[in-house]
């Protein structure tokens, strides 16, 4: 099978993110098993995900992880031009869910799986293909905390998110959180029966305002866009009707911090300010949504020189996208992004990959196959 034949059939699966992904797991575990490369498949805590390791070459090496996630994005939005699980091709465009964030990568990978099993590596090549990075990297810790079990400490790892084949260093963290504040039922000709949650929210929701218009005051880095940590309350719900006191209300909050900052730390005074309200009776719940540390690899690594030399092409400093790659990086795993597509695709209607960026990133992998056999 070549690249394109895999994309295929592995667009042909609507793994979205937050469902079930046997199906994708089990033709990947089999293409694999094919070529005679062993696989672990590693069930996450929700009962019916599961992250995906296999090694090609010597076990007892240390050797380079290719890491990717199954899951895409939903794609029910207005505007595509055919079944978005369907691949489609228009002359060098292959349109499908996920072409280029990031089943285009994992389609590379596993087309050069014949050429990287037929070479006598001295050094293993990993691929980790991973769930739920769509919901913020829910399905790779549980990957990453089974590694030292699965090989010998790596010498790093390629995250194939979309960059054009070129290699990136850095990127922001983020954490995102959902406070739900619970107030009393009522008619509204009544408000001092009640206790609104709207009402109460608007004190949150002023405390996020506040955050993000501090954290645009610095500590900068020059090198991100915009160069300041960032916050934003993205979606706020609650209500029945006019004149029914809402009893509920949500608020959707994300912090993206540049690196040397926990995003996680961001949102502290939005939750400081939501426990306060417990005082007027108001109930609030804080329930963290994702989380992911930033991406900071030097230029001057071993990770990015390779990189650098495999594609041909400088890295790029920063992107404005989160990753899987800081959390590699926490766990001790040198970690940098390159692959296929662009990320001005990903999301959208009629998302798509070209066939030659997908045998441009082939070619990189064979060519890291035969990197591993000097």
């Amino acid at each position: 099978m070549n690249a394109t034949d895999i994309l295929t059939a592995l667009v042909g699966f609507p793994s979205i993110v937050g469902t079930p992904n046997a199906g994708i797991v089990e033709w990947v575990r089999s293409y694999l098993e094919g070529f005679g490369i062993p696989v672990h498949i590693l069930p996450g805590p929700e009962g019916d995900r599961a992250n995906l390791f296999a090694t090609i070459g010597p076990s007892d090496k240390a050797g380079y992880i290719l890491s990717g996630h199954m899951d895409v994005v939903p794609a029910q939005e207005a505007g595509w031009s055919s079944d978005p699980f369907a691949l489609r091709r228009n002359g060098e465009k292959l349109f499908g869910r996920g072409t280029s964030d990031m089943k285009g990568f994992l389609a590379a990978v596993l087309a050069a799986v014949p050429a990287l099993a037929a070479v006598p590596l001295t050094r293993p090549i990993h691929l980790a293909f991973s769930y739920d990075e769509e919901a913020g990297c829910r399905g790779v810790p549980h990957l990453l905390a089974r590694l030292p079990e699965l090989c010998v400490a790596p010498l790093g790892a390629v995250i194939g998110e979309p960059s054009g084949m070129r290699p990136i260093l850095a990127h922001k963290g983020k954490a995102a959180a959902r406070i739900t504040l619970r107030g009393r039922s009522g008619h509204s000709s009544r408000p001092d029966l009640g206790l609104n949650a709207v009402h109460a929210m608007a004190t949150v929701l002023q405390a996020a305002v506040s955050s993000a218009q501090d954290l645009a005051n610095g500590p900068f880095d020059p090198t991100f866009e915009p160069p300041y940590s960032s916050l934003q309350a993205g979606l706020i719900q609650g209500g029945q009707a006019l004149n029914i006191i809402p009893d509920h209300c949500t608020l959707d909050v994300e912090a993206r911090a540049i690196s040397g900052l926990d995003p996680a730390t961001l949102l502290a005074p939005i939750r400081i300010a939501a426990e306060r309200l417990r005082t007027s009776g108001i109930g609030v719940e804080w329930q963290e949504l994702s989380a992911y540390p930033a991406l900071s690899l030097a230029r001057q690594t071993v990770l990015t020189d390779l990189l650098t030399k495999l594609t041909a092409q400088e890295p790029l400093g920063t992107v404005s996208y989160g990753t899987e790659a800081g959390l590699y990086q926490t766990a001790g795993v040198d970690a940098i992004i390159c692959g296929p597509g662009d990320i001005g695709r990903a999301h959208k209607p009629d998302e798509y990959i070209l066939a030659g960026e997908l045998s441009a990133c082939q070619s990189m992998i064979e060519a890291l196959g035969k990197h591993c056999c000097a």
